[in-house]
């Protein structure tokens, strides 16, 4: 039975092994001193806790470029997400094979919802076209949004919305290259700048006195 030690899953996540072991007490498994956790257990503790023990039908609506290429991800059936339906506005996608689901026209948006138990809705849309399919979708009892379209959705509470903007996560990017192409190489020492002259000492002549001899008495 394969095992693996807190200290190799501290050292993979990068994280300290004593706050690993407590963080997993917390899902119940104490592991075996000595020992380690078991794998296949331990895969299945996690995965219980992310919801992904158990199916999750999941629609797609705006079946372009975008939702095409979300549809043949197999990225999602492999963490317990099941694509359930392609929807799309246009009736010349409609019956069309996508990822060998036929997309459904928007007019039987809610229907599908209903016949298949979703909760989870993902919205490829253009921006002018998100909120109305998010009402649509909301009010026919999806309560998660997985939203692709490039703009803000208002969702009333109990519904929640993640947004992923590709753009911002470009700038995220360009910001650390930013940052990068700003550092110094490693080892190059700076060149001080050359030594100013040394200044030159004047001696200013005390002035005459009043008879136009000198003075006495001398500053220091």
């Amino acid at each position: 039975m394969p095992t693996v030690s807190s200290e190799e899953l501290a050292a993979a996540a990068g994280v300290n092994s004593a706050k690993l072991r407590k963080d997993f007490s917390y899902l119940g498994s104490y592991g075996t001193r000595g020992v380690g956790y078991d794998v296949e257990y331990l895969v299945y503790q996690i995965s219980r806790e992310l919801g992904l023990t158990q199916d999750w039908p999941v629609v797609i609506v705006g079946i372009g470029n975008l939702g095409a290429a979300l549809a043949n991800y197999g990225g999602f059936a492999s963490r317990g997400f099941r694509v359930a339906a392609l929807i799309d506005a246009d009736p010349g996608l409609s019956g069309k094979p996508v990822a060998g689901i036929p997309v459904q026209h928007t007019d039987e948006l809610e229907a599908i919802i209903s016949d298949n138990g979703v909760s989870i809705g993902v919205i490829a849309t253009p921006a002018g076209a998100a909120q109305q399919v998010c009402d649509r979708l909301v009010a026919a009892g999806i309560t998660s949004i997985l939203n692709f379209a490039p703009t803000v959705l208002s969702v009333p509470e109990g519904v929640d919305v993640r947004k992923v903007d590709l753009s911002i996560e470009l700038q995220i990017l360009a910001f650390h290259e930013q940052r990068k192409a700003g550092e110094e190489p490693q080892g190059e020492t700076e060149t001080a700048p050359p030594a100013a002259p040394p200044a030159v000492a004047v001696t200013k002549r005390p002035e005459a006195g009043p008879d136009g001899d000198l003075p006495a008495v001398m500053p220091a």
